[in-house]
């Protein structure tokens, strides 16, 4: 199969209340990557954060690599995930909901956001919540890999995924099978790789439009994570906290 491939480098970009990110999209130049809308690698300090805000249309991961966020919603749910836990909502019809910061000091990780196919946009609002010890997790010579969304995990949407958090010891090597019909993109959230023979450094994202399959070589030690998912095949029309 012929691969199509680009890379991206996120942009560093403040939203929320006085909390900067480093985006891959939605930005000016390059909006989103079908059924992916948003990817943010935030880092949230005390006195900043996401108050109280609307959202519809979507679903969204929020996982932690350090310290933890406080959710709150307008549906009763009030939870903090911690470093290694990952959060969900469903935002469908339309949530309202906070995420502020749990500890006193760096509260990091990533934000994504999933479009809902046309059909699914009026779904009720939802919540879920997986602890960081629920997370599938598999050691191997050189590395760890985390199964965010996908076989064995907990985590559930409306739309195949397949989420992993990776990390390799230097010149260690990994690869990954990538399903018919998958898209998506490897971000780096530190070190340096080679990824399908192409070289990507902290906050640069391979995005693969054919790819049969994920050859990873670490140059130093590195972490990564690996995000396909099935598009729907719609206009996405995204405005602000909204997707219709």
């Amino acid at each position: 199969m012929s691969e199509t491939s680009f890379i991206r480098h996120a942009s560093l970009t403040n939203e929320g209340d006085s909390v900067e990110v480093k985006r891959l999209f939605p930005i000016a130049e390059y909006m989103n990557f079908d059924p992916f809308v948003l990817w943010d690698h935030f880092d949230v300090q005390p006195g900043s954060g996401f108050p109280d805000h609307p959202h519809r249309g979507f679903e969204a991961i929020t996982y932690m690599f350090e310290g933890s966020m406080k959710h709150t919603d307008n549906l009763g749910n009030d939870s903090r995930v911690g470093a290694g836990g990952a959060q969900r909502f469903t935002a469908g019809k339309g949530i309202v909901h906070s995420e502020m910061p749990g500890t006193q000091g760096s509260n990091t990780g990533i934000q994504l956001w999933i479009n809902l196919p046309h059909r699914l946009k009026g779904l009720e609002p939802d919540y879920q919540e997986v602890l960081a010890e629920n997370i599938p997790e598999i050691n191997f010579d050189g590395g760890r890999v985390r199964t965010i969304v996908g076989e064995d995990s907990r985590l559930k949407l409306h739309t195949q995924v397949e989420y992993e958090d990776i990390t390799l010891q230097p010149a260690a090597h990994w690869k990954k099978t990538v399903a018919e019909g998958l898209r998506g993109f490897v971000y780096v959230v530190d070190g340096s790789l080679q990824v399908n023979d192409r070289r990507l450094d902290r906050a640069d994202a391979l995005f693969m439009q054919d790819a049969d399959s994920i050859n990873v070589m670490s140059e130093t030690a590195s972490r990564f994570m690996v995000c396909l998912g099935h598009p729907h095949g719609e206009p996405i029309r995204q405005w602000g906290p909204y997707v219709d």
